[in-house]
């Protein structure tokens, strides 16, 4: 399986300005800019959309991984908080933080937090970052 996405940025770093398009058409031109990924100005950035992935991808892996405890899960709410650094050399990703919440009634503590480690080891999103992964997982029974 592969997947597509593009990027086109027309002018200096500072001043110039990008669009982001999927293979999908889920984003289809959507501008980003130096003033969007650093500035806080509305629109997208990489960290944003990394973030977006983690979160999905976690979220994914760990329904497969409690299903196979005999667990189902209601609901899963994760949020993935990427941390850009400067560091020697420039800017690096440097962590992704999840903060997840699940719920399903009756469970066990205890193979849910085994499941949710697992996750986070092993989701392909977790794999692909080369930067420290830490989580806060919250079980609603």
């Amino acid at each position: 399986m592969k997947r597509k996405a593009s990027a086109i940025w027309n002018g200096g770093l500072k001043d110039g300005k990008g669009t982001l398009t999927t293979e999908s058409g889920v984003l289809d031109s959507t501008p980003y800019s130096f003033s969007t990924r650093f500035e806080g100005e509305k629109g997208t950035n990489p960290e944003e959309l990394i973030g977006a992935s983690h979160a999905g991808c976690f979220s994914m892996a760990l329904s497969m991984i409690l299903g196979q405890v005999d667990l189902t899960p209601e609901k899963i709410e994760t949020t993935a908080t990427i941390t850009l650094e400067q560091v020697a050399g420039g800017f690096s990703v440097t962590a992704s933080h999840l903060d997840v919440t699940v719920t399903i009634p009756g469970a066990d503590a205890a193979k849910f937090q085994e499941a949710a480690e697992t996750a986070k080891a092993n989701c392909p999103i977790s794999k692909l970052l080369n930067a420290k992964i830490t989580m806060d997982a919250k079980l609603i029974a």
